[in-house]
């Protein structure tokens, strides 16, 4: 299974790192590959993954003929969104 960007994900790379927060595709893949949790009840779902001790990486998905499509992704703060 192969994992696409939209633009809007493409961008936010920069939009990120204009405001010092540092996100590689890499880390974006490995959150849908590995995620330390995926949140099905949202449409799209949200796959999560720790990304340093006070920040998660969460990524907005959907699956599309086989691949995996990243809608958008950010950072959120692990108190408001690990269990």
């Amino acid at each position: 299974m192969a994992v696409r960007f939209t633009q809007h994900a493409r961008d936010k790379f920069a939009l990120l790192a204009r405001h010092g927060f540092l996100v590689t595709e890499e880390q974006v893949v490995a959150t849908l590959v590995s995620p330390d949790k995926i949140d099905y009840d949202l449409t799209p779902p949200v796959a999560q993954k720790a990304l340093t001790e006070r920040h998660v990486l969460r990524v907005v998905f959907r699956e599309e003929q086989g691949d995996l499509v990243v809608v958008t992704f950010y950072p959120g703060r692990r108190q408001r969104y690990e269990d």
